[in-house]
């Protein structure tokens, strides 16, 4: 499968590139493969990241829970308890 590809010039820390060439070494990798995987596992953590917020917002919904301190209250209240 041909994947379009598109090139682009981006600005980065030297200690920054230093160690992101010791990785891609370590893993027989050149900086544009360890980029693109970095990207695409960021976007996805992203991605998981913002499912379970929405879903812990749809709960809080249904609970009545409007505000990060109430949580936090139940969570105190609830460690207290066990």
């Amino acid at each position: 499968m041909y994947m379009q590809t598109q090139t682009f010039n981006i600005s980065m820390p030297k200690a920054l590139v230093s160690m992101m060439d010791v990785v891609a070494r370590e893993e027989y990798k050149n900086r544009s493969e360890l980029i693109k995987e970095a990207v695409r596992v960021y976007l996805e953590d992203r991605r998981r990241w913002n499912g379970i917020f929405a879903e812990g917002e749809k709960q809080a919904k249904k609970m009545g829970i409007t505000s990060e301190d109430e949580v936090n209250r139940m969570v105190a209240s609830f460690r207290k308890g066990v």
